[in-house]
C-alpha cells in the first residue's frame, strides 16, 4: 500500500509553486493622511495635543454616569449585536484560511452485492454475491497560482478588521448617546421643576390678589391677569414632563431596559465636572477614529475582490491524491495485495461565459471606486465632526455664562418686583413679567448647562472616543 509520504511527494512541487505564485489585482496600500494642521481656518492658534483617555467618561466626575455606561456595555442589544458580527467576521476570516492548505478526507464504504449472471463478475473468485470494504484518504489542492485564495483571505481579514472597528464606534456612540440623555434628562427635570415652581407661585400669587380684590384692594381686572398668568404656568409644565418622559424611556433603552422598567436618577447638573478639551490633530484622527479605520478596511476589501474577479479570469490548476485499499474481508483491507492509489491533476481555463467574468471584474473596479469615494466622505466627516464641536465648545462657555448672569438678574429683578408690589408701589403686571423673565432665565439656564456636557461628550466621541 503507496504511504502518505509518499503521496505527500507528489504535492510538494505543487505546493511550492503555489507559494511562490503572484497574486493579479491592485496592491493595497493605506490612503495618505490629511495634510492640514487644523480643523477649521482662522487666527486661532493649533491646540495643545490632549489624548483622548480610553474610560474617557469618567472625567466628568459622576459615579451615577458611570454606572449607566458601565450597565450599557454590558446589555445594550445594539452594541451585542455588533459584537456578534465581529465573531462572525472573525470565524469566516478563519475558515477562509483554511483554504489555503491543502484538504484531507478519509472515507469508507462497505457494500454488499450480488452481480447477474449475463454479467462478469468483478472479482478476482468469480463470486457473484460478496460484500466489498472500500477504505481511502483523498488530498486535494488547489494551486493558488494568481492568488484569487490570497485574495479572497485578504478580503476576509480587512471585512474581519472592518467588524472590528464597527463594534468600536458602535462601543463610542452608544456611549456618548448614554451621557448626552443623562444630560438632557437632567436639564429637561431641572425646567420641569422650575416650571412646576413658577406655577405655584402664580397659584399663591392668585391666591392673595383674590383676597386683595375681597377688601377692595384690587379690581377683578388684576384677578383676571394673575388667573392668566396661573393658566400660562400651569400650560408650560405637561410639555416638559412629556419631554422628560420620553427622554427616560429613551435613556433605559439605551440600557437594554424596557421602558417600563424606568431610567436611573435624574444626574445633579450642578455636581458635574466639566472635562479638559481633549485635541487630536487631523493626521492623528483619521489613524484613530474607528469608522474611518473600517472605511479603509472596506477598501482593503474592495481593493482584493478586485483580484479575485481577475483570477477568475485566468487558469486553475488543482492537483489531488488519493490512497486507499479495497476488500472482501475487513481484516485484509490495509494488506499490500488490497491496496490502490491516485495522482490527479486539474486544469480548467475560462473560454466563454458570456461576458459574465469580465463584467465581474467591472463590477469589483467600481466597487472599488465607490470604496475609495466613502473612505473620502467618512474622513470629511470625520474632520467636520471635530471642527463643529471645537466651535460649539468655544460657544458654549460664552452663552452659559450670559445664562447665569440672565438667571441671577432675573432673580434679583423677581425679588425687587415682588417687595415693590407688598408695599403697594407696583400691580400685579410688572410681577408678572418678572416672573415669566425669570422662569425662561431659568429654563435657558438649565438647557446651557446641559449643552456644555453634551458637547464635551460629542467632542470625546467626534476624537475617536476610546478606540
Amino acid at each position: 500500500m503507496i504511504s502518505l509520504a509518499r503521496s505527500a511527494s507528489f504535492l510538494a512541487p505543487a505546493l511550492a509553486a503555489g507559494l511562490v505564485g503572484c497574486a493579479v489585482g491592485p496592491d493595497f496600500h493605506a490612503p495618505a493622511p490629511p495634510s492640514m494642521q487644523v480643523y477649521a481656518p482662522g487666527p486661532e492658534p493649533q491646540p495643545t495635543v490632549r489624548p483622548v483617555d480610553a474610560q474617557w467618561w469618567r472625567a466628568f466626575g459622576s459615579p451615577e454616569l458611570d454606572a449607566m455606561v458601565d450597565e450599557a456595555l454590558k446589555v445594550n442589544p445594539d452594541l451585542k449585536s455588533a459584537d456578534a458580527a465581529l465573531r462572525q467576521a472573525r470565524a469566516l476570516y478563519k475558515a477562509q484560511q483554511g483554504a489555503l492548505f491543502p484538504s484531507l478526507d478519509a472515507g469508507y464504504q462497505g457494500e454488499q452485492a450480488k452481480n447477474s449472471g449475463s454479467i462478469a463478475p468483478p472479482l478476482a473468485d468469480n463470486s457473484e454475491l460478496y460484500s466489498l470494504h472500500t477504505a481511502q484518504l483523498t488530498v486535494t489542492y488547489p494551486i493558488d497560482i494568481f492568488g484569487a485564495v490570497r485574495r479572497q483571505t485578504e478580503t476576509a481579514k480587512a471585512q474581519a478588521d472592518a467588524a472590528r472597528l464597527q463594534y468600536e464606534a458602535a462601543r463610542t456612540s452608544l456611549i456618548a448617546n448614554v451621557a448626552a440623555a443623562a444630560f438632557q434628562q437632567a436639564a429637561l427635570a431641572r425646567q420641569a421643576d422650575g416650571a412646576r415652581l413658577t406655577a405655584d407661585d402664580a397659584r399663591r400669587a392668585l391666591e392673595l390678589t383674590r383676597k386683595q380684590a375681597a377688601l377692595g384692594e384690587l379690581g377683578q381686572a388684576d384677578v383676571a391677569l394673575q388667573e392668566a398668568a396661573l393658566a400660562q404656568a400651569e400650560q408650560a409644565l405637561p410639555p416638559l414632563q412629556k419631554s422628560l418622559a420620553q427622554q427616560r424611556s429613551a435613556l433605559a433603552i439605551l440600557l437594554g431596559r424596557e421602558p417600563g422598567q424606568g431610567a436611573p436618577p435624574d444626574l445633579d447638573l450642578d455636581r458635574l465636572t466639566l472635562p479638559q478639551t481633549p485635541y487630536l490633530s487631523p493626521a492623528d484622527l483619521v489613524r484613530r477614529r474607528p469608522d474611518v479605520g473600517a472605511a479603509e478596511a472596506n477598501l482593503h476589501a474592495a481593493s482584493a475582490q478586485v483580484g479575485v474577479a481577475i483570477a477568475a479570469r485566468l487558469p486553475n490548476i488543482s492537483i489531488g491524491a488519493s490512497v486507499g485499499g479495497a476488500s472482501t474481508q475487513l481484516r485484509d483491507l490495509l494488506t499490500s495485495d488490497n491496496s490502490f492509489w491516485t495522482v490527479t491533476a486539474g486544469f480548467t481555463q475560462p473560454i466563454f461565459e458570456g461576458g459574465a467574468l469580465q463584467q465581474r471584474q467591472r463590477a469589483a473596479e467600481a466597487a472599488l471606486d465607490q470604496a475609495k469615494d466613502q473612505y473620502r466622505s467618512t474622513v470629511l466627516q470625520a474632520l467636520k465632526n471635530v471642527a463643529d464641536c471645537l466651535d460649539g465648545l468655544a460657544r458654549d462657555g460664552g452663552t452659559f455664562k450670559a445664562a447665569q448672569t440672565a438667571e441671577a438678574a432675573g432673580r434679583r429683578s423677581l425679588a425687587f418686583v415682588r417687595a415693590s408690589r407688598q408695599a403697594g408701589e407696583v400691580g400685579v403686571l410688572p410681577e408678572l413679567s418678572a416672573e415669566q423673565t425669570y422662569a425662561q432665565a431659568q429654563a435657558a439656564l438649565a438647557a446651557a448647562d446641559a449643552a456644555r456636557y453634551a458637547d464635551a461628550a460629542a467632542l470625546f466621541q467626534a476624537l475617536g472616543g476610546g478606540a
